[in-house]
């Protein structure tokens, strides 16, 4: 089985600090598990921008588009922020925060 499909029938259980300066999310692809990371990391007036660690939002293929997904963040709302970065291509693995 691969990681991939076992992501998705258990899901883990992720953990975000409060009042965050950075999250990072370790994704695995539906294409041959490749791993992938998607960052979100506070700017000016507090506010996330999410970054692919030097690879394309849109290698994700998420429904969402990058702004929504954002404005989430912003809210703090972070079982969105998955639910909506779990609509694409890749599923989450792992979370880090600080």
């Amino acid at each position: 089985m691969s990681k991939y499909k076992e992501l998705r029938l258990n899901t883990p259980e992720l953990v975000i600090k409060e009042g965050v300066k950075e999250v990072i999310f370790t994704t695995i692809s539906c294409m041959c598990d490749n791993k992938g990371c998607l960052r979100f990391k506070k700017i000016k007036n507090d506010e996330f921008k999410l970054d692919g660690i030097g690879f394309s939002i849109l290698n994700w293929q998420m429904k969402y588009p990058q702004h929504e997904i954002e404005w989430k963040a912003d809210e703090g709302n972070w079982g969105e922020v998955i639910k909506m970065i779990n609509t694409g291509t890749s599923t989450i693995a792992s979370v880090i925060s600080r």
